[in-house]
């Protein structure tokens, strides 16, 4: 059964230094009070990985935490690119970040093929663009049965994967619905897997649509109301606009954002009305 704990306490057992860590969520359901925690606890030299890369990121590798990203798109999405991330790769700023990207794609695949226990995945992508000459992770099958030549993509396994849902019952089940993304693969493919969630309780109650992570694949569930913003959770909460517009200005200068992240972030218990707020 998956252990109720505080987020400290589960961040503190569950990421180590050097892991390969997966933050997934699709437009919701977005895992930023764990990240957020992370930051917190100064765990660092990270692989992070992520289908779509946004602000949470961005403010993971501006606190100089992360060492590569790999990836399939990244941006602050509706309103533009993401400094941090851009001057991380651009200047080495607060460290060099290597990069591993993919297409859309090839990143699902990659974890399909994790959390079946395969090697690699197959499909047909990758021609005509140059991703696949920029990282060893894709390579080229021939079909035999066809001959025809196929991608192959490596299996992605995390050390530990992190996601948001809105409930987990009293076992450790969890439930969430709305936009599905790749969490349930990600959580499937991964060593460790914590969850945070908006509430706790007696039943899980069938929803169309619906994905059920069963207790057995989950290390730790944390109750965390929020714990999404500024993104939000389907049901639970609405997806914080004016987070995103701040977020910009903030990101493009590095005083202006390691001031924001130390009163913010790294000290919660700052007035919060300075920039962009964290809840």
């Amino acid at each position: 059964m998956a252990d109720v704990r505080t987020l400290r306490d589960a961040v503190a057992e569950l990421v180590h230094d050097g892991d390969t860590v997966a933050m997934e969520g699709f437009t919701h359901l977005i895992p930023f009070a764990a990240a957020h925690e992370v930051i917190r606890q100064g765990i660092t030299d990270l692989t992070l990985a992520r289908m779509t890369p946004d602000v949470v990121y961005d403010q993971l590798i501006g606190a100089g935490l992360v060492r590569k990203l790999i990836f399939s798109w990244g941006g602050n999405p509706g309103v533009g690119s993401l400094h941090r991330f851009r001057d991380a790769v651009e200047n080495g700023w607060p460290r060099p970040l290597e990069l591993d990207e993919h297409s859309h794609a090839g990143m699902a695949n990659r974890y399909v093929a994790g959390a079946s226990g395969l090697p690699f995945a197959v499909l047909r992508g990758y021609r005509g663009s140059g991703l696949a000459t920029r990282t060893e992770t894709v390579s080229t099958v021939v079909c035999p049965f066809t001959g025809e030549e196929l991608a192959a993509v490596a299996a992605l396994n995390p050390d530990v994967t992190v996601i948001h849902a809105q409930q987990a019952d009293r076992e450790g089940n969890v439930q969430l619905w709305g936009l599905a993304g790749v969490q349930k693969e990600a959580a499937l493919a991964a060593d460790r897997v914590l969850v945070t969630v908006e509430e706790t309780v007696d039943a899980l109650a069938p929803r169309p649509g619906g994905v059920v992570l069963p207790h057995w694949v989950i290390d730790a569930v944390c109750v965390v109301p929020g714990g999404a913003h500024p993104s939000y959770a389907t049901g639970y909460s609405v997806r914080d606009n004016d987070f995103y517009r701040a977020w910009d200005p903030i990101a493009r200068d590095r005083d202006t954002f390691i001031h924001w992240l130390d009163t913010q972030v790294r000290n919660e218990n700052e007035n919060e009305d300075e920039g962009a707020p964290v809840r």
